[in-house]
């Protein structure tokens, strides 16, 4: 991140934690270089003891929300794994913790192993822990507050390796945002290793005022090398159509030699930002829109992504990657109005973070929508003097026009 940009992102920071829980202190952590995020899944129960289960590695993340994770966490050494093992055990253990539990951590590149948070319940990943432990954790947890002693009392020996893919429905292409929307069809895999925990089917509805997950995609197999070749099968079968979601993500980095080589694991937590967002494509649309002639395609402006609305015809013979023809709603009127402030998805118009009548540069940050429990930035499409015409506090369609830029000639 710039430094012009902390100020905004602590402003935001505060804004979703006074959203989730009342309050907006923001602590001032050490910074870590490229660090993994690491978890041990423990369980206690009421007659004081605590076993770690075993690790995953949550590494792959949007925004610092998770994407994929796996377990066992691989690629750290036995002296590693040991520690975050004695340490997920201490914590709970001195703070008389009582449950299932995550206890969260940053693994530096330099071996620094940095505490994060416990999650006091199971969390959405627990899946992939309970393939490779044969632990049904949901058990153990009614069991627990029921009184009764865990029934294990040694860290399991893993056996496989298993990943969980999220499938959110969001459009990669353009900064992982939601899209909310009816699904047409609901097409999942299945064969060995293959699991499916879902929300959705065929014809169900995705609304824009909660969380974007569809489905769970957990898959396992005798090692990591076989989970993967699982993982590139299921994920190539899986179909949905209506909205668009993240497997076409998931696919390429079923592919990248950072998340799935044999002898090194290049992924951290800002990976997807700083490695691979050049890779990402828009998610094709399923309909033909009334304007064929106006396509859609990416530029990176200072670091930003921006989509653009071009003529068909000026795209033609060059090696750009459009993405096909744009949506009535969001394709002329963007091409031919360029100094209109849309949404970029349907939510709650959270705040305007300038003043009706202020100076802005193009790509600068002017408002802020809330949707599917993520903040998403509206960029200026163009400089010049902002005229606010819709209010902060309104729930407004993808594309409606909330404001425009007046050019200075």
């Amino acid at each position: 991140w710039r430094l012009d940009e902390v100020a905004e992102m602590f402003a935001s920071a505060v804004r979703e934690a006074e959203a989730a829980f009342g309050r907006g202190e923001c602590f001032v952590e050490q910074f870590l270089d490229r660090p993994r995020h690491i978890e041990a899944q423990i369980l206690a129960d009421k007659h004081g003891k605590v076993v770690v289960v075993g690790t995953r590695d949550c590494s792959l993340q949007r925004r610092n929300q998770k994407l994929v994770e796996e377990a066992p966490a691989p690629f750290i050494s036995e002296e590693q794994r040991a520690r975050i093992h004695q340490s997920a055990q201490d914590i709970c253990a001195k703070a008389g913790y009582v449950g299932a539990g995550t206890v969260e951590f940053l693994l530096s590149q330099d071996g620094t192993l940095s505490f994060l948070e416990v999650n006091t319940r199971l969390q959405v990943e627990h899946p992939v822990t309970e393939e490779t432990t044969g632990v049904d954790l949901v058990i153990e947890q009614l069991r627990i507050a029921d009184g009764l002693p865990l029934s294990f009392s040694e860290t399991p020996t893993p056996r496989g390796h298993s990943f969980e893919f999220r499938i959110n429905a969001e459009d990669a292409g353009k900064g992982f945002l939601p899209t909310p929307g009816q699904i047409t069809e609901f097409l999942p895999p299945s064969g060995p290793g293959v699991r499916l925990d879902s929300g959705v089917v065929s014809g169900s509805s995705v609304p824009s005022t909660f969380d974007s997950m569809m489905a769970k995609l957990i898959v396992t197999g005798a090692t990591r090398e076989q989970a993967i070749t699982r993982a590139r099968r299921a994920l190539a079968e899986f179909n949905i159509e209506g909205i668009a979601s993240v497997l076409p993500f998931h696919r390429a980095v079923m592919d990248h030699a950072d998340f799935t080589s044999a002898d090194r694991f290049g992924v951290h937590t800002r990976w997807i930002e700083t490695d691979f967002a050049a890779q990402i494509t828009i998610a094709p649309r399923n309909a033909q829109s009334g304007n064929p002639e106006v396509l859609r395609t990416f530029v990176e402006i200072d670091g930003k992504r921006h989509e653009l609305g071009l003529p068909a015809a000026l795209l033609r013979g060059m090696s750009l990657n459009a993405a096909g023809p744009a949506s009535e709603s969001a394709g002329a009127s963007e091409a031919v109005d360029p100094q209109a402030v849309l949404t970029p998805v349907a939510g709650n118009l959270h705040t305007w973070v300038v003043e009706d009548g202020e100076s802005v540069s193009v790509g600068q940050v002017i408002a802020v929508v809330e949707a599917m429990k993520m903040e998403t930035s509206i960029l200026a499409p163009c400089a010049g003097h902002v005229n606010i015409t819709q209010p902060a506090g309104t729930y407004f369609e993808a594309g409606s026009l909330i404001g425009r830029i007046k050019t200075v000639n």
